[in-house]
């Protein structure tokens, strides 16, 4: 083996996501324990256990739960800014001086899993961007000018370099073939479902994978200007300078936080000096910080969020955070990738073109089955089942040969039997190109050297594929657009079958992040679905993006905001359907909460309010958002999504 892969030396890199790995593993383990700690408090309170036992448990929750956030709140401050960590501490702390421990308990534990979740999502995506650069090989075999092949590391490649890449392998470095033929797979580039034919002359690119031939390259780019090397940049990039829209109430939280503390200080200091007792303002400023405390306003937003991501992860939809689904509800246009997504991504027999007289359809597909046989190539296979499918005989074939960058060649029934690509023939016969200018691969098919008939073969498109952009058009009041990197008669022949008619074809992965911005640029919310690695930079730009799970690879999984798992293209028009009604429901719910929270406050400030009956205030509250967001679990509420697109 010539070009090996072995473990990359980023020192730097892999020392970040090792610090981060570990801080994400240490928050998950510390929510975890501060959720079974509290649920052992509350059934010890329940069961009317002596208090002691459940003070205990609530206790070590605060402890296990609190420090994390309560570390963040402090090191804002001493940014000289004040956040909602900060707040929940004070209210938790105000919460056990005043008795009321399962309060301050319950906002401990949902602030500590929010906060493992963020952590734990950041170190995957962190990690899946990392893995992409083994893509390209860690090691190359240059030739030198007097034709001797030397190992050298693939980052010392400069720019004019020769370059050989043996069957099999990837290739080191971005260059142009000079010698040699074979079909390149390059899917993980350009999203192409079919290995393309490389000869001289032709474009290769890092990372793709060379097929049954030899090629020598001369290199083209350096080594940090690769495709691949741009793809792990731009999603870099795009996430960190994408902006970070939170949910409602954190863009709100610096001057909520702010205001409660100052209110709470002034309703504190202000009675004690005009004379008034310590206990009893001590407790009214407390009641005060728990009818105004945040937990009522959190449990408004997230219940209706939570529900509608369990309700779309039973239907196939994994949505991975509460943002997320925020953000798929913003959604005002789609863009989507073409091969693995709207297709396949598996060829299928299209048409059968007969050029002798004396073969018939049959007769050509069972000359080219029997050729085609022993082949790997996603053409050939598909060509041998398609004459599975019609139930034809196929010969046994001898003497089978792999003609890399053309096509194979064998011997069935004592005659020389070659399927190739109509460019490898000496002339392009009008059936193969009429069916190449629409979009179709064509394969000719030979019988001692003259053609008999033409194939073609198309991606396969998904069922339901036009109903599925009738619904985006109709939830977005825009038709979606069309990214793909395959070929513009390709991803034109598939947009006239499905309905689309903006098309935008022979991108590589910048050129799909540079349409993106440019429809945000445009006043556009958009969402990207998609399935390669060269989508991944398109989906970190995107303000949304989902990712088709079957296929789908790593990278773009964990840059994706959601995931189809069955890649069911139906699901894709219903969980933006489904995030848009849990908005209004967290918009009804926030009015629910502020409601209540303002009532509790002003009765608190102008007269006086029990603290039993603030603490039922808050809890009522509390309780009738969390209930009205949970209608959103329903079986019914999916299926209004799917059939009834807002």
């Amino acid at each position: 083996m010539t070009c090996t892969t072995v473990q990359p030396t980023h020192a730097p890199s892999v020392r970040r996501s090792s610090v981060s790995g570990l801080w994400s593993v240490a928050s998950v383990r510390l929510a975890t324990v501060a959720v079974v700690l509290f649920v052992a408090g509350l059934a010890a309170q329940l069961l009317d256990a002596p208090s002691w036992s459940w003070w205990v448990f609530y206790l070590a929750c605060y402890l296990i739960g609190g420090w994390s956030p309560a570390w963040e709140g402090l090191q804002a401050l001493r940014s000289r800014t004040l956040d909602v960590d900060l707040l929940m501490v004070v209210a938790a702390v105000g919460a056990v001086s005043i008795g009321q421990i399962f309060d301050g308990a319950l906002l401990i534990v949902i602030f500590a899993t929010s906060g493992a979740l963020e952590d734990a999502a950041t170190k995957r995506t962190e990690d899946s961007v990392t893995g992409l650069l083994d893509l390209a090989p860690d090691r190359a075999v240059r030739i030198d000018a007097d034709g001797v092949e030397e190992s050298v590391n693939a980052a010392d490649l400069r720019v004019g370099d020769r370059v050989i890449v043996r069957p099999g392998e990837r290739f080191c470095a971005d260059g142009v073939v000079v010698d040699g033929a074979s079909d390149v797979d390059q899917s993980s580039v350009t999203g192409e479902p079919i290995p393309v034919a490389k000869a001289g002359d032709d474009e290769v690119f890092a990372g793709t994978l060379n097929g049954a031939g030899a090629l020598r390259i001369r290199v083209t780019k350096d080594p940090s200007d690769t495709v691949v090397a741009r793809i792990v940049a731009l999603v870099a990039e795009a996430s960190a300078t994408k902006a970070k829209t939170q949910l409602f109430i954190e863009k709100v939280e610096q001057r909520y936080s702010v205001g409660v503390v100052a209110a709470t200080l002034a309703l504190f200091a202000v009675p004690l000096l005009l004379g008034a007792q310590l206990q009893s303002t001590l407790l009214r400023a407390m009641t005060f910080m728990i009818v105004a405390s945040p937990c009522a306003v959190v449990l408004a937003t997230m219940p209706p969020l939570l529900s509608a991501i369990a309700n779309a992860g039973r239907h196939g939809v994994l949505v991975k955070s509460a943002v997320a689904m925020e953000h798929l509800a913003d959604t005002t246009a789609v863009t989507i990738d073409k091969t693995g997504t709207l297709t396949t991504g598996t060829p299928q027999l299209t048409s059968i073109t007969v050029i002798d007289d004396r073969y018939s359809d049959d007769d050509v597909l069972r000359i080219a089955a029997g050729a085609e046989q022993f082949s790997e190539h996603p053409l050939g296979r598909a060509v041998a089942a398609a004459a599975h499918a019609r139930g034809l005989a196929v010969a046994e074939a001898t003497e089978f040969q792999a003609l890399p960058g053309r096509g194979v060649r064998a011997r069935v029934a004592e005659r020389t039997i070659e399927v190739l690509s109509p460019r490898a023939f000496h002339s392009n016969p009008v059936a193969a190109s009429n069916l190449e200018r629409r979009g179709t691969t064509a394969v000719l098919v030979t019988v001692d050297a003259a053609p008999v008939g033409v194939l073609g073969l198309d991606d396969t498109v998904r069922e339901g594929t036009d109903a599925v952009v009738r619904a985006v058009t109709a939830i977005t009041s825009s038709p979606p657009t069309l990214l793909t990197g395959d070929t513009r008669p390709a991803a034109e022949h598939l947009a006239a079958q499905v309905g689309i008619t903006d098309v935008r074809a022979d991108l590589l992965p910048d050129d799909k992040v540079a349409a993106v911005r440019q429809l945000e640029a445009d006043g556009h919310r958009v969402l990207f679905v998609g399935d390669g690695i060269n989508d991944a930079p398109a989906m970190a730009a995107a303000h949304s993006s989902i990712a088709m799970g079957r296929n789908g690879s790593d990278l773009t999984l964990e840059t994706a905001d959601a995931v189809a798992v069955r890649d069911e293209l139906a699901t894709i028009p219903a969980v933006i359907a489904l995030a848009r009604r849990a908005r209004r429901v967290v918009i009804a719910n926030l009015a629910i909460a502020a409601t209540f929270i303002t009532g509790l406050v002003v009765w608190d400030l102008l007269g006086h309010l029990p603290l039993p009956l603030g603490v039922a205030g808050h809890e009522g509250s509390t309780i009738i958002v969390a209930l009205n967001g949970l209608r959103l679990l329903s079986g019914r509420a999916w299926r209004s999504a799917i059939s009834c697109p807002p």
